[in-house]
């Protein structure tokens, strides 16, 4: 069974920076797509980024193109947001989500995943 656990949350300054981590157990992420998500206080759960396997694929929304990273570290089995000139409509709580993928590139920022991390918190203060 894969487990995912979300850390590198906090409180930031608008214009500061975070870095959020999707560790993963059980089971080595190659062919897996990630996902990372958010939800905020009243609001539906959006998608932000994906990953596809063997990073053939990154996808970002709209709202974070420009400003976010994703990324990979196949040796520490981990998946990182990068998340750069936070603004405070970024403060919400962040899931990182897997679904298996095989060889093919499929990403995806709708809710088809099927194993989810916990959430971290990422508050920014204006």
């Amino acid at each position: 069974q894969l487990q995912l656990v979300e850390s590198g949350g906090g409180l930031v300054q608008s214009g500061g920076s975070l870095r959020l981590s999707c560790a993963a157990s059980g089971r080595t992420l190659d062919g897996y797509a990630i996902g990372w998500f958010r939800q905020a206080p009243g609001k539906e759960r959006e998608g932000v980024s994906c990953l596809s396997n063997s990073d053939g694929v990154r996808y970002y929304s709209d709202s974070v193109k420009g400003r976010f990273t994703i990324s990979r570290d196949n040796a520490k089995n981990t998946v990182y947001l990068q998340m750069n000139s936070l603004k405070p409509e970024d403060t919400a709580v962040y899931y990182c989500a897997a679904m298996w993928v095989g060889t093919t590139w499929h990403c995806s920022t709708q809710d088809e995943y099927d194993y989810w991390g916990q959430g971290t918190q990422v508050t920014v203060s204006s």
